[in-house]
């Protein structure tokens, strides 16, 4: 097992909901956190709000500093972002957690997206970077509250190289309550991202914040 206290994880967008929230429970784990945002002072500000080892730098600046690198930006950014950092993402596990969602009078709903999926762009975009999806439906709100001692969601993760999809659900495993579990090779994200737009109805309907368990698998380590 990759020994992941001795790698950085970086955040693009860490600023965001989703960002911040899986920044502060890497950080709780006892890992090397690094926000990144387009304003550097920003990242820095929201930094410093969180426990743990925690920096705040510019996206930029943040994906060339992380081990791995989490992009958690708003989907009608996504494609220009990475399209700039791809040469600071070159030869690193890239963990895209973006869901191309539109929203309307009756609610959120999947977009198309030409590549098949978030995941799929990222992966076309950054042909030097391993591409992984994960995180895609985890409760930004229960990431972000300091008072839940654990999330109790599954996390699917999806890519096509085993030893990068092995760490990120390792990765996801740092979340006291969360299990990281394969769920297919790249061309699978389009409904694991889709789905995403379920779970905003389930919460909507139910006000909740909803999950996701996958039933009748044991995890063995190693």
């Amino acid at each position: 097992m990759t020994d992941l206290a001795r790698m950085t994880v970086s955040v693009l967008g860490g600023t965001g909901p989703q960002g911040r929230g899986l920044a502060r429970r890497f950080a709780a784990a006892g890992l090397d956190v690094v926000l990144g945002s387009r304003a550097a002072e920003r990242a820095v500000a929201v930094a410093a709000e969180l426990p743990g080892r925690v920096r705040g730098m510019s996206n930029v600046d943040a994906a060339s500093a992380g081990d791995i690198v989490v992009v958690a930006v708003p989907w009608d950014g996504h494609a220009e972002l990475l399209a700039g950092l791809a040469p600071a993402l070159a030869g690193k596990i890239v963990v895209d957690c973006v869901n191309p969602l539109g929203f309307d009078k009756q609610g959120a709903y999947a977009l198309s997206v030409e590549e098949g999926s978030a995941t799929q762009q990222a992966a076309a975009i950054l042909p030097l970077s391993t591409v992984v999806g994960a995180f895609h439906n985890v409760s930004a709100v229960h990431l972000d509250d300091p008072s839940r001692s654990t999330v109790d969601t599954d996390v699917l993760v999806l890519g096509d190289d085993r030893a990068a999809t092995d760490l990120v659900q390792e990765l996801a495993g740092t979340i006291p309550g969360v299990r990281g579990i394969y769920g297919g090779r790249l061309r699978n994200a389009h409904q694991v991202e889709a789905l995403t737009a379920n779970l905003i109805s389930v919460n909507r309907r139910y006000k909740a914040h909803a999950g996701l368990r996958i039933t009748d698998v044991q995890l063995t380590e190693g």
